[in-house]
């Protein structure tokens, strides 16, 4: 099929959902670009003129998504230490809908670390229902199943989501001063500070990709967790010499959430995103891995932030 001008409007003019869509889906963004741009290639690959592209496009995105998805699964298994998505920070178009809450937890990162435990299909049917409200009748058609099975996926995976998540979430302000008395604990270099922040259950966990050290395991209740961020915030030139300097911390939100970034010289080389519960801190997810940093770091170069919480290390 050969594309008019108005094919491609078209089609761009449906690339940020179709981008936002296979961010929640694959939770990498630099992946959801190249999925999207497979599909435009299919798109342009095909015998027919489509009658209604929007629905097309988004069949042929999903089913490339899941397929992926499928082989994700097997290098996730020979992958160095702890996989975690890529953080988006504020205001990235990838983000996608946020006008509801269903749409702004489907992009959270807890929401996208407990969506790699869903199969393939459960995830599929989660985000397009969740976070863009497609009825079961099309997401049956995009994934080739019948509306009830639809419904039996969405029922399964939204329980399963739920089942993870912490008990509540707080307000932006009461996030706020969390943070800042969790970044005046963590530079205390005392424990006892940290662990009345965390929940008895807190966790804490790094993707450094075998590129940056991280432990392969999550550190594990809130003795251990406040044990580790005592020596995280604790200075050293080792520390220095790994990031190549000492880097500054600021607090913005990624994905929708509360997250300290550490920059070094304008380049990030670390997202840590807090899960805040009404208990205290449930958990730290830190993005290390610098192949996953490289759009936050765009982002960030791209945005006025302020003046850092502190200088690190």
């Amino acid at each position: 099929m050969v594309l008019t001008v108005h094919d491609v409007d078209r089609f761009e003019a449906s690339r940020p959902r179709l981008e936002a869509i296979a961010y929640r889906l694959l939770g990498s963004a630099s992946e959801a670009e190249d999925a999207v741009q497979e599909t435009f290639l299919r798109w342009q690959a095909a015998d027919d003129r489509i009658e209604v592209p929007e629905a097309w496009l988004t069949k042929v995105l999903t089913n490339l998504c899941l397929n992926q998805l499928t082989s994700a699964r097997a290098r996730r298994e020979t992958y160095v230490g702890q996989w975690l998505p890529e953080p988006l920070l504020a205001g990235d178009p990838m983000l996608g809908p946020a006008d509801t809450a269903e749409q702004r937890e489907s992009v959270s990162y807890a929401v996208l670390v407990l969506l790699e435990r869903l199969s393939p299909n459960e995830r599929a049917v989660y985000v397009l229902r969740e976070a863009f409200a497609y009825s079961h009748r099309e997401i049956a058609e995009i994934l080739d199943v019948s509306e009830a099975a639809s419904q039996q996926i969405h029922h399964r995976a939204k329980k399963h989501v739920a089942a993870g998540k912490a008990r509540a979430e707080v307000d932006e302000a009461a996030a706020r001063k969390i943070i800042d008395e969790f970044l005046a604990a963590a530079t205390s270099g005392r424990t006892e500070p940290l662990v009345r922040l965390l929940t008895q259950d807190a966790v804490a966990v790094g993707d450094g990709g075998g590129k940056v050290p991280a432990r392969a395991r999550a550190f594990e209740g809130a003795a251990a967790v406040a044990t580790f961020m005592r020596g995280l915030f604790k200075p050293s030139k080792a520390k220095r010499d790994l990031v190549g300097g000492s880097p500054d911390i600021y607090a913005t939100t990624a994905n929708g959430g509360p997250a300290l970034v550490v920059v070094v010289e304008s380049r990030v080389v670390g997202v840590m995103c807090l899960e805040i519960g009404a208990d205290g801190i449930a958990a730290f997810r830190s993005q290390v891995n610098p192949d996953k940093l490289e759009r936050a770091t765009e982002r960030w170069a791209a945005t006025e932030h302020g003046e850092p919480l502190l200088r690190a290390f």
